[in-house]
């Protein structure tokens, strides 16, 4: 293999290895934009919303769905949840899911 070849080569295996560090994060940086309502890492405080830190991934999937396709009722969440993908939404949920209930 010539040198400009293996230069491409390594390029590209950084390339996707910072790929793979920036995914670790991504449920957790996509969650951050819910802060302003659900309180930081889903630990919301007071009665306005619900906590979403502690609910389990697949119910909070499910919501996310049902917002998205308008079958639950919302004033903002059915707008929010069309901007996000499948794999998105998933990777919100499963941070959200990490975290701690609130007490």
């Amino acid at each position: 293999m010539n040198k400009a070849l293996w230069s491409a080569a390594a390029m590209l295996g950084i390339g996707v290895a910072a790929a793979h560090a920036q995914d670790a994060n991504l449920g957790r940086n996509l969650a951050a934009t819910c802060a302003n309502c659900h309180g930081t890492n889903g630990q919301a405080r007071g009665d306005t919303v619900g906590a979403l830190a502690g609910m389990p991934a697949d119910r909070l999937v499910s919501m996310f769905n049902a917002y998205k396709t308008g079958e639950r009722p919302a004033t903002i969440m059915h707008q929010i949840a069309k901007g996000y993908s499948d794999d998105q939404l998933k990777a919100i949920a499963a941070f959200f899911a990490a975290q701690p209930a609130r007490k």
